[in-house]
């Protein structure tokens, strides 16, 4: 275990508009940190790990927790099987943040110290959020699949086509946007340890170099096939950047629903 290295792979200190319906929180205007690792073979990342905190200015200072991320405490790790990694994230409704930088420093248990750092603008924040208040009400009647759209009898499971209207086709913003899929219900079903699909466009970017990726896209084709008679859920998040540590505002949409025939 001495062995294993505890490398940052990217952080977010971003404003996050937090437009998610049966909510706990009682303003929109929230934000978050998040501080994914690069894969520590043979151990568990958080069995690495002290504690997590992060700084910002005028003597900010935010914790994480080290437990598994929930929909109740939403704060602590999540782990990707599919790159393998863990990633931990604190959302915070306080308003959005002050501009400025913020780092994230990770202590681990043999005493080193591992940490990055970001400074986030307020205008694009202010940018993207104003654009999608504009155009809230068309995006969500955009929807489909949808408990309005429901999908006919006789669909297909495989390559299901989920599709929406993008703010830049509604006169607003240029906007980059992301696609999680589960089995679920309603919002608090939605687990974001066992997603069925993941648009990954940060991944995309990554691998490809695609500069692009994400960008005012406005469906998917969800490339696992999916169960009958079950009902799934999804929300698109909408960013302004592709790059995890270039984002300075994050809007997540009220989830769809829909049953599969």
């Amino acid at each position: 275990m001495a062995d294993v290295e505890v490398k940052i792979f990217d952080i977010m200190a971003c404003d996050v508009y937090w437009d998610f319906e049966d909510s706990d929180f009682k303003t929109k205007e929230t934000h978050k940190f998040l501080v994914a690792f690069y894969p520590t073979p043979g151990v568990a990342t958080p069995e690495l790990i002290e504690n997590l905190t992060a700084y910002g200015p005028n003597g900010y200072q935010a914790s994480f927790s080290n437990e598994k991320f929930t929909v109740h405490n939403k704060n602590g790790w999540i782990y990707d099987a599919r790159i393998p990694n863990y990633w931990y994230m604190v959302n915070l409704p306080k308003g959005f943040l002050e501009e400025g930088e913020y780092t994230i420093e990770v202590k681990l248990k043999d005493g080193r110290v591992v940490k990055k750092s970001r400074y986030q603008k307020r205008a694009p924040s202010e940018a993207l959020v104003n654009s999608y208040v504009k155009y809230r009400e068309d995006i969500y009647a955009s929807f489909s699949p949808s408990k309005a759209k429901p999908l006919p009898m006789g669909t297909s499971l495989a390559n299901i086509r989920v599709s929406w209207t993008p703010l830049k086709s509604l006169g607003g913003i240029d906007a980059f946007y992301v696609f999680r899929l589960a089995e679920a219900s309603n919002s608090r079903e939605f687990d974001a340890h066992n997603l069925v699909w993941f648009d990954n466009i940060y991944l995309q970017r990554l691998r490809t170099g695609d500069v692009t990726a994400g960008l005012n896209r406005g469906e998917v084709v969800v490339e696992t096939e999916l169960k009958p008679s079950t009902s799934y859920g999804y929300f698109v998040e909408i960013t302004d950047a592709n790059v995890a540590g270039e984002a300075n505002i994050c809007i997540f949409q009220p989830h769809q629903f829909f049953v599969t025939p």
